[in-house]
């Protein structure tokens, strides 16, 4: 039976890993050892950044919906209990853009949620 040669697959597994490896300092994108290392760990952190990009942009909303909501005197939490009970689904995303950009429209939004 014929020897099967591995010399193309691992090449082209070696090219893949320098390729990511691409723009790191030093030996971590010249030496393929370290340069695995580096590559598994950016996976793994690029991996957790996903989940807490989104943990940190609810963060900014609430923020920004909090700040805009004391200006128009209420706390965010009454606010938000008041869009509840008042009817008015939108979402924590929306209503910081709303607080943003458009101060009357939330002023309104206050408005409804100190009513119901």
């Amino acid at each position: 039976m014929a020897r099967i040669k591995v010399a193309v697959t691992a090449h082209k597994k070696r090219r893949k890993i320098m390729k990511l490896a691409k723009g790191y300092f030093g030996s971590k994108s010249k030496q393929y050892r370290s340069a695995k290392e580096q590559v598994a760990r950016s996976l793994r952190y690029a991996y957790i950044g996903r989940k807490l990009r989104k943990r940190d942009f609810r963060r900014l909303w609430i923020a920004r919906i909090n700040a805009a909501a004391r200006l128009n005197g209420m706390s965010y939490s009454t606010f938000m209990y008041g869009l509840k009970k008042a009817g008015i689904d939108l979402n924590r995303k929306v209503l910081a853009d709303i607080a943003v950009n458009d101060a009357e429209g939330f002023a309104k939004l206050v408005e409804a949620a100190k009513k119901a």
